[in-house]
């Protein structure tokens, strides 16, 4: 299947519409912005050691997953070895260090980090039967992976993280002397470190048992994924159905970046990988590159949205909640639906307000006879959807389709023997496909274990209720201001942290506060916690877009040679439904499909999306005309001015009666909507 893509990298067509960019450039970029492409390219042993470790952890994740005979801590002992071992020696302490050497102190980190997982394995059965009481070795063994695991996270998931899991680890000493609702009685050096160590409650928790199972198998399904080719596929299907479209290469961003999301779970990857394509046609049709590298990265960002397969934190929710996966996806429907809903109007509207018209049909591919020719694709997908839908568990979802992918690919590979070609997929793409899920579970792997470190604090000083009422408190019992202070939490912390450990620290921390201002002192199922989790999903995954960090847009305004943070401040414009859905599911969750019945659904669907609608033409200043009630009249510029923002307003004010699933406000806002949009089109015909 490599000479597939290399066919199509070959093209001429392509080569034309991507002056400013290259492989080689793009790899730097994404090196430099995303801190998981930052890996070490070893050569000559050091890259065969990388291999083999590489190919070892992936077979007995595969082994364990499918014979279920191993212990559940065993398990996960053993896929934080492998993660510790791997991290040092594809990781380097700095960005800055050569990437081409491996010195020695990172060797001995490898086999210490690992070897402290190791000793946990070995001595798996005597400190079970030991019940609770850990020797002097125990701790110091303890001790030296907790400290190994800071470093790693340093390296490789930033800093935000592990400063707050070190403060996490302090409170746990110091809270006796703390005053109010944080104080507790303080635990001794031993206590804290055989808690976090060696119980389930700590590092080796459920966020390292969603990550060492399911998590892994759809990181090597994606890995195969992205292998097939499937990238480009989506590109161009995409560019066969829009890109002839008014404003065609902005819209293909927007589709293409949805379902690239499948393939990879980062904001930074799916903009590199789909924007060096789609950002230098949108800027040769006619948008600026401010605008084209904010569409590419709103769009790019959202793909950890969108179902059937999100982000690693939508199964971390699925497994802190209690819910079956298929659950998280069906309540991701409609707000993935309205959040590429708005950025697609958003860019129509664009198009239509410069006077950009679509992509020559001669540069377009025909979708029939590429269906035909790479259709194939896209049934491992079809395959994980069904057995999704037909109840079976993630991970039996994500072995049929990576079981799918490998009969396919072999399938391919004898049709090319057949006629005498050289095969799509061999044993080389085996092996690169296999390091590279091993590769990019390994910041996952880090943050889950960070994320369990704040989690085991938090179960074993009783924290999290504090928090819970403290945050509560401090917003008087207010749901709104608790919203405020969640959004406001979740955005910061994402400026630094990946999505995975943003999720995890927000959710157990602020949840909870959420759920007490929903439901008071009553106990809600697990369907009624999802809600919450998913506003703390939402926003940690939108910092990637909010300024002034806002590393999706960095990378799209690098690719289309803009200024970063007007490509960021449009980004989060593009991006406004991530902003607001999540509020509106909170004060009503049948928008997540939580007891509503298929009339609802489709109710609150179409208003929402005419709510979109609205709210895309407020930001825009144009729905079917420019707005501005009096723009031909002999007025002044200000009052001109003025005019056009109330009407703006005013569709923005509908827009959020339309989101709003409550039958009165629905009734309101597409009165006022409907006579916007006459008023608009009446105007257009008289000028």
């Amino acid at each position: 299947m490599s000479d597939e893509i290399e066919d199509t990298k070959e093209s001429p067509l392509v080569e034309s519409l991507l002056p400013t960019t290259n492989e080689d450039e793009m790899k730097q970029l994404m090196k430099e912005l995303d801190r998981e492409q930052a890996y070490r390219e070893h050569k000559c042993w050091r890259q065969s050691i990388t291999v083999l470790v590489s190919i070892a952890f992936c077979i007995f994740q595969l082994y364990a997953t499918l014979t279920a005979r191993i212990p559940a801590q065993i398990v996960r002992a053993s896929h934080l070895a492998f993660v510790q071992f791997l991290a040092f020696l594809l990781f380097p302490a700095t960005k800055k260090m050569p990437k081409n050497t491996l010195p020695l102190y990172d060797v001995l980190l490898a086999f210490i980090g690992s070897g402290c997982w190791i000793y946990y394995i070995i001595n798996f059965r005597e400190i079970v039967n030991r019940a609770g009481s850990y020797t002097p070795p125990d701790i110091v063994i303890g001790i030296i992976g907790i400290l190994i695991l800071f470093e790693s996270c340093r390296r490789i998931v930033g800093l935000p993280i592990m400063i707050i899991a070190g403060g996490f680890i302090l409170y746990a000493f110091i809270g006796k002397y703390l005053p109010g609702f944080l104080n507790h009685r303080g635990y001794r050096l031993s206590r804290v470190v055989s808690h976090l160590y060696y119980t389930t409650e700590g590092i080796m928790g459920t966020p390292i048992g969603a990550c060492s199972t399911f998590i892994f198998l759809f990181i090597l399904f994606g890995a195969f994924l992205e292998k097939t080719g499937i990238g480009q596929f989506f590109i161009d299907a995409c560019n066969s159905i829009a890109g002839g479209a008014s404003g065609g290469p902005a819209k293909v961003a927007v589709l293409s970046s949805a379902l690239l999301g499948t393939v990879s779970g980062s904001s930074v990857s799916n903009t590199v990988g789909s924007g060096s394509f789609t950002i230098p046609m949108m800027k040769k049709l006619g948008y600026k590159g401010e605008f084209a590298g904010a569409v590419e990265a709103a769009a790019s960002t959202g793909g950890q949205l969108m179902p059937p397969i999100m982000g690693a934190a939508a199964f971390l929710m699925a497994e802190s909640v209690g819910v079956p996966y298929l659950t998280v996806v069906k309540a991701a429907v409609i707000p993935a639906l309205l959040y590429f809903s708005g950025i697609f109007i958003t860019v129509h509207l664009e198009a239509h307000k410069l006077g950009l018209k679509g992509l020559p049909k001669e540069e377009i591919p025909k979708f029939l006879p590429l269906f035909l020719s790479r259709g194939y694709m896209i049934l491992p997908l079809v395959v994980i959807i069904y057995f999704l839908c037909s109840g079976k568990t993630a991970t039996y979802s994500a072995l049929m389709g990576i079981v799918s992918i490998i009969v396919i690919a072999i399938a391919v590979s004898f049709v090319d023997i057949g006629k005498g070609k050289r095969p799509r997929f061999n044993y080389n793409d085996l092996v690169e496909v296999l390091c590279a899920a091993a590769r990019g579970i390994i910041s996952v792997a880090i943050a889950c274990g960070m994320a369990g470190i704040i989690i085991g604090v938090v179960t074993l000083t009783g924290l999290g209720l504090k928090l819970g009422a403290g945050l509560v408190a401090l917003a008087h019992g207010k749901l709104f201001v608790t919203l405020i202070l969640t959004m406001i939490s979740s955005i910061i912390l994402g400026m630094g942290a990946p999505t995975t450990a943003n999720y995890l620290i927000t959710s157990t921390i602020t949840a909870g506060a959420i759920v007490k201002c929903v439901y008071g002192a009553g106990t809600p199922n697990p369907e009624q916690l999802l809600p919450a989790h998913m506003f703390a999903f939402y926003f940690g995954i939108i910092a990637d877009v909010t300024p002034p960090v806002a590393l999706a847009a960095i990378a799209g305004a690098a690719i289309a040679k803009a200024k970063p943070m007007r490509t960021a401040v449009n980004a989060t414009k593009l991006a406004v439904g991530a902003f607001i859905v999540p509020y509106m599911f909170i004060y009503n969750p049948q928008m997540l499909m939580i007891g509503a019945d298929t009339l609802s659904i489709l109710g609150i669907t179409v208003t929402a999306l005419l709510g979109m609608f609205a709210i895309s033409a407020g930001l825009e200043g144009y729905a079917f005309a420019h707005t501005g009630f009096f723009n031909n009249a002999a007025i002044s510029v200000k009052v001109k001015t003025a005019f056009s923002v109330i009407e703006r307003l005013c569709f923005i004010a509908a827009g959020l009666c339309c989101i709003d699933p409550n039958p009165k406000t629905d009734i309101f806002g597409l009165g006022m909507l409907i006579v916007l949009v006459a008023f608009q089109i009446f105007r257009k015909r008289k000028n």
